[in-house]
């Protein structure tokens, strides 16, 4: 039999490149999406994925992509901030913010809803959206994330109630704090407070977690928080 097949676009060397391992330990075959593969071809040889160039704003590259692969996972990572107070906030930034963050993940939805419905008789998969605390509460100064995050959000919810009678699992992950990241300090001594921002590694198995439920009991949300991050 051959392997899954999961798709995650926007990969980096953060949480993208846990799932990536997470998933090739689980058994499935990957595709790693990035606007520059170069900076994830080390990971691509780790976990045996194979590579694409892709814009996720780009209507036209995001068909391509996924023109001949079948997944049964599909992973939409980007996000862009545009930091400022309101009144001076240039409106080309937040555009492409926005488009990044919000468009592009209805571009990688819409593609790969389509190619998991194409199979009538076995209707099957699961698509995940990495959100934010920004997409429950908007902060201050930072308008075009929360409007990004916001409307995703959004858009997961629709298509789940849309698809999940269909077989697709659509679920959106709210990561509500920091993700550890080399070179990236802790915001709490970790001699008070250890694990005071979010390990990638167990980000990743908590996606795995949505995508082995049952689905007699489906989370179409999922809140992931270091212990220490308050309310």
């Amino acid at each position: 039999m051959s392997k899954p097949l999961a798709v995650i676009v926007g990969v980096g060397d953060g949480l993208s490149a846990s799932l990536a391992r997470v998933l090739a330990g689980a058994g499935y075959d990957l595709v790693l999406a990035a606007r520059n593969t170069n900076k994830i071809a080390a990971l691509a040889e780790e976990t045996g994925a194979t590579t694409t160039a892709t814009d996720a704003t780009d209507p036209a590259a995001v068909a391509a992509l996924f023109d001949n692969v079948s997944p049964d996972v599909v992973i939409y990572n980007p996000s862009a901030r545009v930091r400022g107070a309101i009144a001076d906030l240039d409106p080309d930034a937040v555009r492409k913010a926005v488009e990044v963050t919000a468009f592009g993940a209805f571009l990688t939805g819409q593609a790969a809803a389509r190619r998991m419905l194409q199979n009538e008789a076995h209707v099957r998969g699961t698509i995940l959206f990495t959100g934010a605390s920004a997409g429950v509460k908007g902060f201050a100064n930072s308008a075009p994330f929360a409007m990004g995050k916001f409307a995703q959000r959004g858009l997961a919810q629709a298509m789940a109630r849309e698809l999940h009678p269909k077989g697709i699992h659509v679920a959106w992950i709210n990561i509500d704090g920091g993700i550890r990241n080399p070179g990236r300090p802790e915001r709490i001594d970790p001699a008070d407070s250890p694990d005071s921002m979010l390990c990638p590694d167990a980000i990743a198995r908590a996606y795995l977690g949505l995508i082995e439920q049952d689905r007699s009991a489906w989370s179409d949300e999922l809140t992931l928080r270091p212990w220490v991050e308050t309310y």
